[in-house]
């Protein structure tokens, strides 16, 4: 068997959990060829076929599922050794895979520098996208820790609060709705909304507030962005429901107005979140108990 690298495999796992070497070489960040190159390596060590067309995706082979199931084992065992060597470190030097889901890139990146100042050697490497990736990277072991608003319940990890997430219905200043106080829910229902994408931790609170109220849910778009969200509730397209930590800027303005909903702000928590065995390094630890002493603090005096 021919030799094979640890890039080769990071390489099939992102393919694998993309079913694209397109989408893989946007998320590795090199081109499509590049990505090819290492899976046709990683096929010629084993002398076998990994992966075959489907359409305009890929799927795996009975051998690549095998891999796979392996490879991702084999990741967890590294993430692990890398823990365990690190506690003969200290908190000198440290390295920190961090995912969060895109309503946090409105603190985190605050949260990251104050945190640098107390651990200067430490180096995090942060990914953002929605829910669903995210929680993809913590079952691959592609992430630490995880910054979420909403625990899972479908994987042994633990989840621990650290902040207030408010969530807010929000319109265009001259909205109708936007001079009524006290709204009822059910007032919502013949308004068009503005919403986050299928997969969104943010979507899917909104589809069980309205579930819960037995509201229909009249949505014109989804968006995969709260900037463009925001953009589209300022133009008149629709109202929102958002963060109150991604529109402080937007309300201070007098661009985008505050609806005054019985039972609303609903208020969720963001949480901190790792796989339950995972063995956490000193650096990572740090970090964790950075977020739970102080994040709180931070963000309600940034946002």
């Amino acid at each position: 068997m021919r030799p094979y690298t640890f890039k080769q495999i990071q390489t099939f796992i992102e393919v694998a959990r993309q079913r694209s070497v397109s989408k893989a070489a946007e998320r590795l960040f090199v081109t499509q060829p590049a990505v090819s190159m290492q899976i046709r390596q990683l096929e010629d060590a084993f002398g076998l076929a990994l992966v075959e067309p489907l359409g305009r995706t890929i799927q795996l082979t009975s051998a690549g599922e095998a891999f796979l199931t392996y490879a991702t084992n084999a990741m967890g065992q590294f993430k692990d050794l890398e823990a365990l060597m690190a506690e003969h470190v200290g908190l000198k030097k440290g390295r920190i895979d961090l995912a969060v889901v895109t309503t946090s890139k409105y603190f985190i990146p605050m949260l990251l520098v104050q945190f640098g100042r107390l651990h200067p050697g430490i180096d995090v490497q942060l990914k953002i996208d929605n829910r669903e990736n995210v929680l993809g990277m913590l079952c691959q072991f592609e992430a630490d820790l995880v910054v979420m608003g909403r625990a899972p319940s479908h994987i042994e990890c633990i989840a621990t609060p650290f902040a207030t997430n408010p969530l807010v219905i929000v319109a265009p200043p001259d909205h109708p709705l936007a001079r009524r106080k006290s709204l009822p829910f059910e007032a919502l229902s013949d308004f068009r909304f503005v919403v986050r994408e299928e997969g969104s931790g943010t979507r899917a609170a909104m589809e069980r507030l309205f579930q819960v109220h037995h509201a229909p849910l009249n949505v014109v778009m989804d968006l995969p962005s709260n900037e463009t969200i925001k953009q589209a509730v300022m133009a008149g397209m629709g109202l929102s429901f958002l963060s109150m930590r991604t529109i402080r800027h937007e309300l201070a303005s007098g661009h985008i107005a505050l609806l005054d909903v019985q039972g609303l702000p609903q208020m969720n928590q963001w949480y901190v979140t790792h796989l339950k065995h995972k063995k956490l390094s000193p650096a990572t630890t740090a970090f964790k108990d950075f977020l739970i002493e102080q994040g709180s603090a931070l963000m309600d005096t940034w946002s």
